[in-house]
């Protein structure tokens, strides 16, 4: 018999909410859901340093999660930080949308996961990586996990200074 599926957990853009759902703070996991690709991103259970994971082939939602819970369970997570990508002007499009209905899915875990917005993530990973000399050829196989280790430290800076 197969063990009940935890209740789905908190989804929110609010990092307060976030991180009342984690008094004691925990491990976190990054994400940048891009077309064909998942870049991840860890940081420490004090949530002061981000860094770059693996680079996920993105395929059916099924597939992505197991990929995901097998990097939750090795490393103790404790929240998920899924990238929002919200248009330059502040509004949200097809992507948010899709951001949105892959979090909700995702909560499923019983985790829960903070959406933040992701705007410049990838230019200043970007940055990042040409400012280590890392050649054209290796950035593009880095970037979208150095865009998630963005992503999460730019949450986790905000979590630490009670941005909301």
């Amino acid at each position: 018999m197969n063990a009940p599926s935890p209740a789905p957990a908190l989804v929110t853009t609010a990092s307060a909410e976030f991180r009342a759902a984690l008094p004691g703070g925990g491990g976190l996991i990054g994400l940048d859901l891009g077309t064909q690709t998942i870049g991840t991103a860890f940081c420490d259970a004090g949530w002061r340093f981000a860094t770059a994971g693996k680079t996920l082939k993105r395929g059916k939602f099924g597939a992505d999660k197991a990929l995901i819970t097998a990097l939750i369970a090795e490393r103790a997570i404790k929240g998920i930080v899924i990238g929002l990508p919200i248009n330059m002007d502040g509004s949200e499009g097809p992507r948010c949308q899709s951001s949105r209905a892959y979090a909700r899915n995702l909560a499923a875990l019983g985790l829960p996961v903070l959406l933040w917005d992701e705007r410049w993530s990838t230019a200043g990973a970007e940055r990042g990586l040409i400012e280590q000399e890392i050649s054209r050829a290796k950035r593009a196989t880095r970037i979208d996990s150095a865009a998630a280790a963005v992503i999460l430290q730019a949450a986790i800076d905000g979590l630490a200074g009670g941005v909301l």
